[in-house]
């Protein structure tokens, strides 16, 4: 059975772990007047670790087992939540062609108000203009009958006018005939 090896490093031990270390040290560590971990800083930590303990190999197959159980245990909530989102993302489509349809509908009601409007409108002032028509007949009918009387009473003055003068030149005439007339001597 091969085994394929995958370094992986180790993760740094915090003081508390470093101290229960110091505890199992021979004694000859504690007799070391350098202070504990506590007052060591991280560098000098990262020093003392040799590069052989960071690297921990691990088995291959390992890795394939925890890799699966991770997959096989967030995959389906994840392929649910995916479903999910489709729907969703579906839905959100569908209610968006609704929307965009009563949107339309309500341009459609709006414009055949206005076309209502616009109909009311129209007929207003087309009883308006019948209105205007009805008054000019009126007003002609009315012109031509003045028309009319006006030529009836100038040809009326005038006959009159006519009449006076004839009626003058008689009078004229009657007065000359009227006026004695010397006898012409002979």
């Amino acid at each position: 059975m091969v085994y394929g090896t995958i370094f992986v490093p180790r993760l740094r031990e915090y003081p508390m772990e470093q101290e229960g270390r110091e505890e199992e040290q021979p004694s000859s560590s504690q007799s070391d007047p350098a202070p504990t971990s506590d007052h060591k800083d991280s560098s000098s930590l990262c020093a003392e670790l040799s590069p052989l303990e960071d690297i921990v190999f691990v088995d291959k197959q390992a890795v394939e087992k925890l890799t699966s159980g991770l997959i096989s245990h967030y995959l389906p909530d994840l392929q649910n939540s995916k479903r999910a989102l489709q729907e969703l993302t579906q839905n959100q489509g569908i209610l968006l062609d609704t929307l965009e349809q009563e949107i339309t509908k309500f341009r459609e009601c709006n414009s055949l108000l206005d076309m209502h409007s616009l109909f009311t409108e129209a007929k207003f002032y087309h009883n308006k203009l019948v209105s205007i028509r009805k008054e000019m007949l009126m007003l002609h009918e009315k012109t031509t009958k003045l028309k009319k009387r006006a030529l009836k009473l100038q040809q009326q003055r005038q006959k009159e006018a006519l009449e006076k003068e004839q009626q003058r030149e008689k009078e004229l005439e009657r007065e000359r005939q009227l006026i004695a007339k010397p006898a012409k001597r002979t």
